[in-house]
């Protein structure tokens, strides 16, 4: 599989920097992983502060599996055992082939505790400190609430497929988090979203992207039609949601 040799590269690549651990997360963990469509996720915790030096040289790594399939997909955050403890810094990461700074958020952190898969060094729960339900409970809320929401009301980004497939797939793994305090795939968020009141037709148009064959892009009248039936359901949804939980 395409995957394992990106993975078996990138491993190896890595290992002049003395990693201490490399882990999936999403999809690629969870069992959810659909090869070409998904994204690789990635965390490797270095042993030492990552100098000007080091960035240069983990770019320079990145560059160099431009070539492989799959590449484009594989995004990756790079802590230290001195800033893995803190849930709201922002680490340096290469993902969309750039490199940026993020926060390894209290659901990844989570999931990594849950069903990370260890492809290289320690487990997450010997570097990594655990999460609790109410610190993931808050994060979920917030997220829905200080990001979602607002974007529910910017019309132009409910044209384009992510925005239709993140919005609602994020929305029925929050639901489930903030009443059973699990993660969910993506593919069980599909099953649960009819369920919740989201529009069967969008739904469907999601699953068949991610799970069908030569999905073909939507026409301009299906994408302005599904973004109407999208933002009509998430606003209300989103609004309750928070409202339960605030």
């Amino acid at each position: 599989m395409q995957t394992d040799v990106l993975l078996d590269r990138f491993v190896t690549a890595l290992q002049p920097f003395a990693p201490l651990a490399v882990w999936a997360h999403g999809s690629l963990a969870g069992g959810d992983y659909q090869e070409g469509r998904s994204d690789l996720d990635l965390i490797a915790v270095l042993d030492g502060p990552l100098t000007p030096r080091t960035v240069w040289r983990l770019a320079k790594l990145h560059a160099r599996l431009r070539a492989e399939p799959l590449a484009a997909l594989l995004h990756c955050t790079y802590l230290t055992p001195d800033t893995a403890d803190d849930p709201g810094r922002r680490h340096l990461t290469w993902a969309h082939e750039e490199l940026f700074r993020r926060p390894v958020t209290p659901v990844t952190r989570r999931e990594l505790h849950a069903f990370g898969r260890v492809l290289h060094g320690r487990a997450p729960a010997g570097l990594l400190p655990p999460v609790s339900d109410r610190e993931l409970g808050a994060f979920v809320v917030r997220d829905q609430r200080e990001f979602w929401r607002p974007a529910v009301d910017n019309a132009e980004l409910w044209t384009r497929d992510v925005w239709v497939d993140l919005g609602l797939v994020t929305f029925a793994r929050a639901s489930v988090t903030l009443r059973d305090g699990r993660l969910i795939t993506k593919r069980e968020a599909l099953d649960l979203l009819p369920g919740l009141g989201a529009s069967v037709e969008v739904v469907e148009d999601i699953r068949s992207r991610r799970y069908g064959e030569d999905a073909a892009p939507p026409t301009e009248g299906w994408a302005a039609r599904r973004a109407g039936l999208t933002r009509d359901y998430l606003g209300p949804a989103i609004d309750a949601l928070v409202a339960s939980y605030d």
